[in-house]
Order: structure tokens, then C-alpha cells, then sequence
């Protein structure tokens, strides 16, 4: 009878485990489709000050503090992306020193030296290198996880095409990123990172004037989730103006 009554007690708390991080991501993809950073950054802060956290839950906190840098530097909180940058530098090297899934570490490590670049411009020709390098070991070590092609393709996008930048080599890093998540169960429904990419490959898709490659995305977009208000009040109205003129 005890060992039924503990197994019990194990099995409520692994399902009150899978909400709480249910609930996590919920939360960051509400507050992606509907601009709501606020939230986004109530969620990390919830996330950083739970006890005894495990090295798949600081791995989700990582993709979360990633995502919120990022936009801290596209708005100009620079202050606030520093701070951040600096709690998240602390999860990845702590993954990093458990050896925990090597791949995609090293893409958030190429990701966070790009971030250090839009931080601080006059340290591209180090950081750069170090983020290229990081790239490249990412998809050497999982070749069939998106998130390495995802910052090869910001590589090529962000670098001046003197130094060997591309917006249509980033694109097709970009295309194989989608196709590799599109590939994964369960991975596009409610993730922030699923829209995130195809907004970067509309976005990639109008700056290289392919507008109705472009429409075709945010169709899409739209399609999947009518909600969310960047693409539905910002991007597709700009994109249909261009397209006009």
C-alpha cells in the first residue's frame, strides 16, 4: 500500500512538473504573438529563481533568455540586454561544462556572440569569428537540429556582403532551418521560435524584393495563427504597401 501511495505522489508531481512548463511556454507565446514583453519577461524571471532546476528545464530558460535579448538590442535596451546576456552566459556554461547537449550549445554560444556585436560594434572582428566557428560546430555535431542553420543565416544576413555577407545564402540556412522544425512532432504548435523563424524568412524574402514570396509567408503566418499582431499590423501592411508601389 505505501509503495502504491508513493508511486502515486510521483506520478502527480511529474504531471504538475509538465504543467508548470506547459504553462512556460504558453505564457512566452502569448506574449510573442501579442507583443507583450512584459510577460515574456515576468516568465524568465519566474524560471531563474526556481530551485533545483534540472538541465533540460535551464536549456528552455536558455532559449527564453535568447529570445528576450534579442529583443532587447532590436529596441535599444542595451542596458537590459547586458544584463541578461550576463545571466544567460552563466546557464550556457553551465551546460557546457556537463556536456549537455554540445550542438545546440554551441549555436546559443554563436547566437550570444552576435549579440555581443550588436552590443558593442567595434568587437566584430573577434566576436564574429568566434560566432562563425560556433555555427559551424553546432550543425557538425547535430546536423538535423534547426537552431545552427538558424545562425548560420544571421551570419550571412547581418555581415556586409565586403566581408562575404549574403542575404540569399542566409535565406537557404533559413529554409533549411524550417524544413528541419517542420520535420520535429510537435514542434511548430505554440513555439515562439517556429514564428520567429518564418517572420525572418519573410522579412529575408522582401529585403531581396521577392514580395510575393514574401506574401506567401505571412499568409501563411496568418493562417496558422491570426493573433499574431506583428505580422498582422506591421509587416503585412508594409509588405502590401511595397508591393503597391
Amino acid at each position: 500500500m505505501e509503495r502504491k501511495k508513493n508511486w502515486l505522489i510521483a506520478v502527480i508531481l511529474l504531471l504538475t512538473f509538465a504543467q508548470v512548463r506547459a504553462d512556460y511556454r504558453s505564457d512566452i507565446y502569448s506574449a510573442y504573438i501579442n507583443n507583450r514583453m512584459e510577460l515574456w519577461k515576468s516568465v524568465i524571471d519566474r524560471m531563474s529563481s526556481q530551485p533545483g532546476k534540472s538541465d533540460e528545464f535551464i536549456l528552455e530558460l536558455l532559449n527564453y533568455q535568447y529570445g528576450y535579448i534579442g529583443y532587447c538590442i532590436g529596441f535599444d535596451k542595451k542596458d537590459e540586454a547586458r544584463v541578461y546576456l550576463n545571466i544567460a552566459q552563466k546557464n550556457l556554461d553551465l551546460l557546457e561544462k556537463k556536456k549537455y547537449n554540445p550542438g545546440v550549445i554551441n549555436a546559443y554560444r554563436s547566437a550570444f556572440y552576435g549579440f555581443r556585436i550588436g552590443l558593442n560594434p567595434v568587437t566584430a572582428p573577434i566576436n564574429g569569428l568566434r560566432s562563425i566557428d560556433c555555427a559551424k560546430t553546432a550543425i557538425k555535431l547535430d546536423p538535423d537540429h534547426y537552431l545552427g542553420y538558424v545562425q548560420q543565416g544571421n551570419i550571412q544576413f547581418y555581415m556586409p556582403s565586403t566581408f562575404g555577407g549574403s542575404k540569399k545564402e542566409a535565406l537557404q540556412h533559413y529554409l533549411k532551418a524550417r524544413e528541419l522544425l517542420e520535420k520535429e512532432p510537435g514542434a511548430v504548435t505554440g513555439n515562439w521560435n517556429y514564428l520567429s523563424l518564418l517572420v525572418v524568412i519573410g522579412q529575408t524574402h522582401t529585403y531581396l524584393k521577392d514580395y510575393s514570396s514574401a506574401q506567401k509567408v505571412y499568409d501563411f503566418i496568418m493562417r496558422t495563427e491570426p493573433a499574431f499582431t506583428f505580422v498582422r499590423d506591421d509587416l503585412y501592411p508594409k509588405l502590401l504597401k511595397q508591393m503597391q508601389n
